[in-house]
């Protein structure tokens, strides 16, 4: 574990394979530290020749962290944060792969810094200022799950850990058994990991400070779009929006697939990221 410090917070990083490949940046999204990439995804990249970097977004993990309720960042902060990890490794450009909110804050890493991103992976993300119909997004069952947050006792380890714990059933695809037990054990290691759990919900209220309305058509680097068919958070409209509008990129859906990084995908879209993008 390496820390960086970068616009006067410290973030956690973690590295997989050889400093001479070249760089893969991981950002994940919403409310998720780094072990939202599981260890085996990582380690898949690394073996296909990627020097993998992922990292805790601030108030999760063992980076920076406010209490509930006190963030005043934006996610143009959350895009600065990349580049200090960048600037830390003493990298001039990355890959980078974003996943949901990791891949808005990446889009916006593509258009203010597009000398750096040597190309750019989306994966179950959505257009950074979609200004087309709207698109579908989070699942009623989710929003109701959601309620649950007013009165969740944080205190109760076991309350968070059944709370966390349907948050990734509901996530889950069709494609695959949920791992109930792998899951459990992951949850047990992210809260083992932070101080203050309920601060990861703090990215609930985040805004953009810049109007970013219709900006994804303008990224210009390689972008690879995947998306699982199952996504129960931003379905695969999302994608094809995505695809739709960023001139050159590809699509690839994967059948199954929910809004997750299921272990039994690990190898199938490591490959699909490996065969996809520049080296």
């Amino acid at each position: 574990m390496r820390m960086i410090k970068s616009q006067g917070i410290l973030i956690a990083t973690q590295v997989f394979g050889v400093p001479d490949d070249p760089a893969l940046i991981l950002v994940m999204g919403a409310t998720a530290s780094m072990l939202g990439w599981p260890d085996a995804f990582c380690t898949a990249l690394a073996n296909r020749g990627f020097y993998v970097i992922r990292f805790d977004h601030r108030d999760t993990g063992q980076s920076t962290t406010v209490q509930p309720g006190e963030a005043s960042y934006a996610v143009e902060d959350l895009a600065a944060d990349v580049i200090g990890v960048m600037d830390g490794y003493n990298l001039d450009s990355a890959h980078i792969l974003g996943m949901s909110l990791g891949g808005y804050i990446s889009q916006i890493v593509a258009l203010t810094h597009p000398g750096r991103v040597r190309s750019l992976t989306l994966l179950a993300s959505e257009p950074l200022g979609w200004d087309g119909p709207a698109l579908p997004h989070i699942s009623q069952e989710f929003l109701d799950h959601f309620g649950i947050l007013a009165s969740l006792d944080w205190a109760s380890e076991t309350a968070t850990i059944e709370f966390l714990l349907t948050s990734e059933r509901l996530s889950a695809g069709s494609g695959q058994a949920f791992d109930e037990t792998y899951m459990r054990g992951r949850i047990r290691q992210i809260l083992a990991r932070t101080t203050s759990p309920a601060s990861m919900f703090n990215h609930a209220i985040l805004d953009t400070r810049q109007d970013w309305i219709g900006r994804y058509r303008d990224i210009t680097v390689p972008v690879l779009i995947l998306h699982g068919s199952d996504d129960p958070i931003l379905p695969v409209k999302n994608g094809e929006a995505l695809a739709a509008g960023i001139a050159g990129s590809e699509l690839i859906v994967v059948d199954g697939v929910g809004h997750e990084l299921p272990l039994s995908k690990v190898e199938t879209i490591a490959d699909l990221i490996a065969g996809g993008i520049p080296q």
